[in-house]
């Protein structure tokens, strides 16, 4: 055994007997609520496909057309040879579609929060973030180089007492939209107000809520009706409600020019397939004109949410397509999952470090491609496990 794997077991061990050891499972099929794992059919609820468009075959024939036009990969960054036309659309397309002068586009949403995050802050400033943040986020902060800070989850009064001892204006206000694995709303109104009147600056990852809220899918500025002076700051991913890959930044045109200039992950990286925007185009023409697809989404979790409800399982206070069910521990976390997983439902167990300690979940995803009828077989199947655990 070499020195370097003499170091990293006892780490790996450590991890698997606190049933914290992460293991990738295969998909063996397109992403939809059937899906093959690892040989075996299952019915799935742990996709972030919110509206059922990762295998829509209409984007699915607009990515072909797209490598048609422009090959498979994009060959340079933005800023060498790399930023085609289908990108360029596509940044107008959605400017268009959030209400923003201008979009940037980046190649993940990960790096999407990084650079911007980093570009906008440095040493002596100050950021502050809610403390569920997603880790691109938290990322973000720790490596800006400035003051870090976190305030407690969606508590306005929490921001507003950080931001009145700082003393300062140019902090950076951090936040998601939708958590990504409680799936509540920011409150953002009140956060935008405290924002203004303490001269700092806001900026929402909207990664769960782009698409999925909104009456045309622009997401969680349109469902709280945010403008571009109230939310100067919005990025959104294009791998989850749309179905394809790849995020962006929204803002003004001073904001994008800037991080062209000054946002090493967008600098110095290929920029996404062009093919990958093309599709994406036609993606956001499904997102604007299908609304049926965010009523029954809306339906499903009605649906589940009462039924859970009925079994006495643990919700959190979520209205979005996550609803995770909170067991506690994570050795139990994962015995419920595995019983689904028996009963050919697959649902993933979501353990520290990603939560808190001691509120290990069962993170249901619902999507506008599931029906009622495998709602209420998820429903049929957790009140099998409950009983096997004695979770109730």
């Amino acid at each position: 055994m070499s020195r370097l794997d003499q170091r990293l077991k006892p780490q790996l061990e450590a991890r698997e007997q606190a049933h914290l050891y992460r293991r990738r499972r295969t998909l063996e099929s397109a992403q939809t609520p059937l899906v093959r794992v690892d040989g075996r059919e299952y019915l799935a609820f742990c996709s972030n496909d919110y509206l059922g468009l990762a295998a829509d075959q209409r984007i699915a024939a607009a990515l072909r057309q797209g490598t048609e036009l422009y090959g498979a990969g994009s060959g340079a960054s933005h800023l060498v040879l790399g930023h085609s036309r289908a990108h360029h659309q596509l940044e107008e397309a959605l400017a268009e579609h959030t209400g923003r002068d201008r979009v940037l586009l980046f190649s993940t949403g990960y790096m999407a929060n990084l650079g911007s995050i980093a570009a906008l802050t440095g040493r002596g400033e100050l950021v502050l973030q809610d403390k569920l943040n997603h880790a691109s986020l938290l990322d973000g902060g720790l490596l800006s180089g400035a003051r870090f800070k976190r305030y407690r989850h969606a508590d306005a009064g929490s921001l507003d007492t950080l931001l009145e001892g700082a003393q300062k204006s140019d902090t950076l206000v951090v936040t998601d939209g939708v958590f990504s694995m409680d799936g509540d709303l920011a409150p953002l109104p009140e956060i935008s107000k405290i924002c203004e009147a303490r001269a700092a600056h806001l900026l929402v990852d909207d990664a769960h809520g782009f698409g999925a809220l909104g009456a045309t899918g622009a997401g969680i500025a349109e469902h709280f009706g945010m403008d571009q002076e109230q939310l100067p700051i919005l990025i959104g991913t294009l791998g989850k409600a749309f179905g394809t890959a790849g995020a962006f930044v929204a803002g003004s045109e001073a904001l994008i020019e800037y991080l062209i200039q000054f946002a090493r992950p967008y600098i110095y990286t290929t920029a996404m397939p062009p093919a990958v925007a093309h599709a994406t185009l036609e993606s956001l023409a499904i997102v604007r004109s299908e609304g049926w697809r965010r009523e029954h989404l809306a339906e499903l979790i009605k649906m589940f949410r009462a039924g859970a409800s009925e079994l006495g399982l643990e919700l959190m206070e979520s209205e979005t397509a996550i609803q995770p069910i909170v067991i506690g521990e994570s050795d139990r976390a994962m015995a419920m999952s595995r019983s689904l997983e028996q009963q050919g439902i697959f649902v993933g167990a979501i353990r520290p470090p990603t939560v808190p300690a001691g509120s290990a979940r069962l993170r249901v995803t619902l999507s506008a491609s599931h029906t009622r009828e495998q709602v209420a077989r998820l429903l049929n199947a957790l009140e099998v496990a409950q009983k096997e655990l004695a979770l109730g």
